[in-house]
């Protein structure tokens, strides 16, 4: 029991350190997609797979890591919409900075390293052949916790910053909603499509090397 937890600490603290790599190595982040003339953040993949590998409570606090460290880039290095992930940053010439910011820094992040655990599982426990399906169950667990991410914060920051948000972007108000849902159906799907993708590889390869060794899916897992 205690090497179990052991292990599940090592890789909690191998997560937090790719994650924090990822978010200061400059275009380590990032994946450029020609073909949809779009960059693709990778940030969030390492909370989705530690969501499934190690749990929800231990996906979650991936997940505030994840949080801090857009909170930390857009506190230290601002650009022209970083008050909306930071309240140190002012929102307009004068307006000051939104609590609101931490919010949408830090709520869909953590549930990144929530919501793809529960449709692994939900998954699984369905499937009558739970080995079969594992590929299916991962690829779709990927793509939640990507557009989990993708949906909320794009959603918060209409609900929350829609009007400083639009002044930022030179566009009209009235124009916004649509460009919201572009960026949701540009980037969200690339960073879907990726997430899927390296969801299912990484998983699989941990179970290969007997770092993660699933459960049955059929039963309860009371201690995740």
């Amino acid at each position: 029991m205690k090497n179990k937890q052991t292990l599940k600490l090592v890789q909690t603290a191998m997560f937090t350190a790719l994650i924090f790599v990822l978010a200061f190595v400059p275009f380590v982040g990032y994946i450029k997609l020609p073909f949809l003339a779009i960059q693709a953040t990778t940030m969030h993949i390492p909370v989705i797979i530690g969501s499934i590998i190690l749990g929800p409570k231990y996906g979650a606090f991936l997940g505030s890591m994840f949080g801090l460290t857009s909170l930390i880039n857009n506190t230290m290095s601002p650009g022209i919409t970083s008050f909306c992930f930071s309240p140190f940053v002012e929102m307009g010439e004068g307006l000051g900075g939104s609590p609101l910011a931490l919010i949408v820094c830090f709520v869909p992040r953590i549930l990144i390293g929530i919501v793809p655990y529960y449709v692994y599982t939900a998954i699984q426990k369905r499937a009558s052949a739970p080995e079969k399906s594992r590929k299916f169950s991962l690829i779709i667990s990927g793509i939640a916790g990507s557009m989990t991410n993708t949906i909320l914060v794009m959603s918060m920051i209409f609900i929350f910053f829609g009007h400083e948000y639009a002044n930022a972007k030179d566009m009209a108000y009235s124009k916004l909603f649509g460009f919201i849902m572009s960026v949701v159906a540009i980037n969200g799907t690339g960073e879907a499509v990726i997430a899927a993708i390296l969801t299912a590889v990484v998983v699989f390869a941990f179970i290969k090397a007997g770092l993660y060794k699933p459960g049955s899916e059929k039963k309860n897992n009371k201690k995740a």
